[in-house]
């Protein structure tokens, strides 16, 4: 069984019947979703999320008397998005291989910069910190370098997903704050506050589903090795930078005593979620599964692998979903006319068992 890398987009495989499918052959398949995915991700997110950190929002308007709560949880997010630069080099040099998913991080990282700068803005428009200060705090951040959590894709791939879900909840508790919905922090409101949380969390939201599209794809495709990056993922997981930040305790526990994230709201509303969306039942289910999986001949031949026990997980949920993915990707490419040069083809994985068929569920951007 080959690792569970980025699939090499110049590789020349023949396509395997449905019958029989090999590592080389699925790499393939989904590497050329990924490819479709950012085409599709890509006009999607210039089509409607084409926003500018400094000219979208009255800046001039933002109060100077925020409360000392709502200051520290602005100047966490600042910090913890001024390792975007980070973020997105060593996940490109990881995924270079890969045309979709490496173009993507690209991109990715180019919204992660619009967020960098509206933190900044915000801290700064507050009149509570000195432009002195920012700048000697963000060559204190920035003397410091943030490195991949998991040496190889797949995990950080998985990450990404509860790290994307995690972040957006971050910011869409600061826009209930700020618009009054919550009563945790006296004297929150501010309008201008309220449109910049909302506006990043909808781009967490689309990178969420981008990073769970793909987890789909390598769920279907390689099932028991995506399982295993999902128990091995959780059970270490922290949000970004969190150990290179200064002053991280006071801001988790700020943000916590404030409701915008806690354990709680991980186990909730990030962890339940992104299972949800995965076809997990829950993580007790996703240990039992692990554990009574057995091995079977790879392939190739020349060695066993291990194979998860079907029903931990909602096979059938997840092949739908992917099959409503290449639906999306196959509209998409056929109004380009790529349907015509390179058309996009579903492949069944023969591996699963054909009862677990269903409908699933949807998601979109």
């Amino acid at each position: 069984m080959s690792a569970i890398l980025p699939p090499n987009a110049l590789l020349d495989v023949p396509r395997t019947p449905a019958g029989l499918l090999s590592n080389a052959e699925k790499d393939r398949l989904i590497e050329r979703a990924f490819l479709g995915l950012y085409r599709w991700y890509t006009a999607r997110s210039q089509e409607t999320r084409n926003w500018n950190a400094d000219l979208s929002f009255d800046w001039k308007s933002l109060r100077h008397d925020l409360p000392k709560e709502i200051m520290t949880t602005l100047t966490g997010f600042f910090a913890v998005e001024q390792y975007a630069p980070d973020y997105t080099s060593e996940l490109v040099n990881m995924v270079r291989r890969s045309h979709g998913r490496s173009h993507f991080q690209l991109r990715w990282g180019s919204e992660e910069e619009k967020h960098a700068d509206s933190w900044e803005n915000a801290v700064l428009f507050s009149r509570q910190r000195s432009p002195k200060w920012l700048a000697e705090y963000k060559e204190r951040l920035r003397s410091q370098q943030w490195h991949l959590p998991f040496p190889d894709a797949i995990h950080n791939l998985v990450y990404t997903v509860f790290q994307e879900r995690a972040t957006q909840l971050n910011y869409l508790n600061l826009m209930k704050l700020a618009t009054g919905k919550s009563d945790k922090v006296q004297n929150a409101v501010d309008p201008v506050l309220a449109k910049v949380a909302q506006t990043i969390a909808v781009d967490e939201a689309a990178h969420y589903n981008f990073f769970l599209e793909c987890t789909r794809l390598y769920l279907y495709y390689y099932p028991q090795r995506t399982l295993e990056a999902v128990r091995n993922v959780i059970g270490q997981f922290s949000m970004p930078a969190s150990h290179l930040v200064p002053d991280w305790d006071e801001f988790a526990t700020t943000v916590y005593k404030a409701g915008i994230y806690g354990p709680r709201d991980f186990n909730r509303d990030v962890m339940q979620v992104a299972f949800r969306n995965l076809g997990i039942e829950s993580r007790k289910k996703l240990e039992e599964g692990i554990k009574a999986g057995r091995e079977v001949p790879n392939f190739e031949g020349d060695g066993m692998v291990p194979t998860i026990i079907w029903d931990s997980f909602d096979y059938g949920s997840v092949e739908g979903d992917v099959k409503r993915l290449h639906v999306k990707i196959q509209d998409y490419e056929k109004g380009v006319g790529f349907d015509a040069v390179d058309p996009f083809e579903f492949v069944e994985n023969p591996e699963a068992p054909p009862h677990q068929a269903s409908a699933g569920t949807a998601s979109d951007e």
